[in-house]
């Protein structure tokens, strides 16, 4: 198999492992440490759940995924959501047996999504609603971290308004924290313009400025703070069967959370191997790591694209770093658990920095595309950045879907058009601009052309041509390969059409008719009115339908003109 193999049939190839991957791997998992204890902490959650959820579910999340480096584990925006989800159902998150069963269902609808193939909806959340979500999501990033990073850490809950309130109370800024997480960003900054270091960056940055703040013994806030790391693997858990039926309903919006910022991963970070991503396969296998993982203790789980961003800015190239992850992770805490306690908040709080930025500038093109597009594709995208960055993320996923349906329902009315063919003198057909009148003495030959008949119905009928004064007229109607789509819209439209060219005695012959399309106008009996002998079927040959429509509508005016002139039924 060629290296183009996977371009070409869209399957990524599960890879060897390189050094790079066990590298990204390792920062990956050490990462995993405080972000998830924090994460599982602001969720309302024991910190050691955190843990836990960036173990078995990476393992299968990296193993099944389409998108490659996607690292899936908890997120805060899964975290808050799961904890709002068990309080609405009168579940207290310390009960790990409810955590469980929330996991575990979480898992199934993704599964079952997957499976159904539903991924395939993401294909219509436009560019600029993904440009505007996930850039809106590096930014909360960036804020979630603002209290590792300052020492200040903001009352308020939406994004824009963390920063504003912390750069009103910079007097209150900790000073110290503040320079270990600027000498992390200047650290990793260093490495990160040194090319044989580059991929090494982020663990350089972590690993010296966390001896040099042990060794100066800066006063900071440690992870050890948050909570005790145990030396342990994570404990066998039972679902609490009796909690399904509280739980089933939340368990969506977990999972609808999880996927969108899946869904915003393998938009912003490509394959290295040059396959295509496929969101129902990272949907199933989502569904694959949360319903092992509620087994083993973990949260509900998703695509992370911090954490994502932290494999790829150390170097990850195949989706064993996910793996790697996963299994680092397990090792530290069995074997150094205590030891990551030592790592400086601050720390995490400036690479986290580096990360978020790395998010945002990484998506500038697409920005800058999007705003070139159209001032639709613009509004769509700041829209969208703004409700990811004030509202809750699940209510934001709909808005953003809500626009792209918007977006695509007012492209598609643009695009619909009537145009004239006309017969050339080597046997084929020109197109022209309707007319704007019906000519007399000819058969007119319009063709549709367009995606579907819903949207477009009105703007056809104001390109239809004034039938008014016309005599000895025909038309025929080509729809060769328009949309087969089952629109009552458009079957009021034919109709109306049909009774006002009856009224001028003027024929309809209609050409290029799909097999779907003309069951619909027998079932609907639009048939009998236009006349079965009337309706030509699309044929492989472009133009054979339409060649035979303009006889039949050639012989139909010629009867209306001369009633002694022949036309078959």
């Amino acid at each position: 198999m060629t290296d183009d193999a996977p371009r070409r049939s869209g399957r990524s190839k599960f890879g060897r492992p390189t050094g790079k991957d066990v590298v990204s791997g390792f920062v990956t998992g050490l990462f995993s440490i405080p972000e998830g204890m924090a994460y599982a902490s602001i969720g309302g959650f024991a910190a050691p759940l955190g843990l836990w959820s960036g173990i078995v579910p990476t393992i299968l999340g990296s193993v099944f995924a389409r998108t490659v480096l996607m690292v899936t584990t908890l997120t805060s925006a899964i975290a808050l959501t799961s904890s709002s989800v068990l309080a609405g159902a009168g579940l207290d998150p310390g009960d790990l047996g409810a955590v469980a069963t929330l996991t575990v269902l979480t898992g199934l609808v993704m599964l079952i999504l997957g499976l159904l193939k539903l991924g395939s909806v993401m294909s219509f959340v436009s560019t600029a609603v993904m440009t505007g979500f996930t850039t809106g999501i590096a930014l909360q990033i960036i804020a979630g971290v603002i209290g590792d990073a300052t020492g200040f850490d903001p009352d308020v809950h939406n994004t824009i308004g963390k920063f504003v309130e912390a750069f009103a109370h910079l007097p209150e800024w900790d000073w110290a924290t503040v320079g270990v997480a600027a000498a992390t960003v200047a650290v990793w900054a260093v490495f990160h313009f040194v090319k044989p270091l580059k991929s090494l960056a982020t663990l350089l940055a972590l690993v010296l400025v966390s001896v040099a703040a042990a060794l100066i013994r800066v006063p900071v806030e440690l992870v050890s703070d948050i909570a005790a790391i145990n030396r342990s693997l994570p404990p066998l858990t039972l679902p609490d069967l009796a909690a399904v039926p509280a739980l089933a309903t939340g368990a969506i919006a977990v999972a609808l959370v999880a996927l969108a910022q899946a869904a915003g991963i393998s938009a912003a970070v490509a394959n290295p191997d040059g396959s295509r991503s496929d969101a129902s396969k990272d949907f199933t296998a989502q569904g694959i790591a949360n319903i092992a993982g509620g087994f083993f203790s973990a949260l509900p789980t998703g695509g992370s694209l911090s954490r994502t961003g932290v494999a790829t800015s150390a170097g990850a190239r195949t989706r064993w770093s996910g793996i790697f992850a996963g299994v680092s992770l397990a090792l530290i805490v069995l074997l150094f658990g205590p030891l990551a306690g030592y790592i400086p908040m601050a720390v995490i709080g400036g690479l986290m920095l580096v990360i978020g930025g790395e998010l945002v500038v990484g998506r500038r093109r697409d920005i800058v595309l999007v705003a070139r597009t159209s001032w639709l594709s613009l509004i769509a995208m700041v829209v969208t950045f703004l409700v990811t960055t004030q509202l809750p993320l699940q209510q934001a996923i709909f808005i953003g879907a809500g626009l792209s349906i918007v977006l695509t329902a007012v492209s598609i009315s643009r695009i619909g058009r009537v145009v004239e063919l006309v017969p050339d003198e080597a046997g084929g057909w020109r197109i022209q601009d309707p007319p704007a009148e019906l000519a007399s003495g000819r058969t007119t030959v319009l063709h549709y052309s367009g995606v579907g008949f819903f949207a477009e119905a009105n703007r056809i009928e104001q390109e239809w041509p004034d039938l008014a004064g016309a005599e000895r007229a025909a038309i025929v109607l080509s729809i060769r390969a328009s949309a087969e789509v089952p629109s009552a819209t458009f079957l009021k439209s034919l109709d109306r059409r049909v009774a006002a060219l009856r009224a001028q005695g003027i024929p309809l012959v209609i050409a290029g008719v799909a097999p779907s399309t003309h069951r619909l106008l027998e079932r609907t009996h639009a048939l009998d009115v236009i006349g079965a002998d009337n309706v030509f079927e699309e044929t492989p040959g472009l133009t054979v339908a339409l060649d035979a429509a303009y006889e039949r509508a050639e012989e139909l005016r010629a009867a209306a003109t001369d009633p002694s002139a022949p036309a078959s039924d």
